[in-house]
């Protein structure tokens, strides 16, 4: 039977008393099983109740999922966005816009989609491989929605400096991230459990 285990450091068990109590019922249970008695129906499993400041619960199902999963879908946006952003305005210095784009798009995917897999969509027991693969065709589908908006904007402001490029990313990628929670959620995690 499952149980919900808290790690309580400040506990103080009597263990002599504790131990005599364990064997008193090891003894009952096996003295009901031999008299057939031990066939006694178990009760369901009670939902956990967080009752302990340090109990981490998993996300419960339907409205407060999704509420999770947006939240982490955010939040690792956020990270991965910064992360481009950071990466793009260094490669840029070297590199022209098509470029600097596609290796810092290519890096944060894959930090990305592995972030979602192991955090955002936890239970939907989808392996790396489908989750990568999935991601890979979103790859494709954000770098020409970034590059497109890079390249316009340095084709109507040739004079507009990298960190200007960088802000168009960041709001390119925005669209891209709302594109991609959806295509996630519903095609590429669609076996989550409840």
């Amino acid at each position: 039977m499952p149980v919900d285990w808290v790690e309580d450091v400040d506990t103080r068990v009597d263990v002599v008393s504790t131990a005599a109590d364990d064997l008193r019922g090891l003894w009952r249970m096996a003295r009901a099983k031999s008299s057939g008695a031990a066939r006694v129906p178990l009760p369901g499993r009670p939902r956990p109740a967080a009752e302990h400041p340090d109990a981490v619960l998993a996300p419960e199902t339907g409205r407060s999922r999704l509420t999770w999963e947006t939240g982490a879908f955010i939040a690792i946006g956020v990270v991965s966005t910064l992360g481009q952003a950071v990466l793009y305005w260094l490669l840029r210095t070297w590199w022209p816009p098509a470029a600097a784009n596609l290796v810092s798009l290519l890096v944060l995917t894959v930090f990305n989609t592995e972030a979602n897999r192991r955090l955002t969509f936890r239970g939907s027991g989808t392996g790396a491989g489908r989750a990568h693969l999935g991601a890979g065709a979103l790859f494709v589908l954000g770098y020409l929605i970034t590059s497109g908006a890079v390249l316009l904007f340095r084709e109507s402001r040739p004079e507009a400096s990298a960190g200007a490029e960088t802000l168009v990313l960041v709001a390119s990628s925005a669209v891209v991230t709302a594109i991609r929670f959806f295509v996630l959620r519903l095609a590429v995690f669609r076996g989550r459990t409840s």
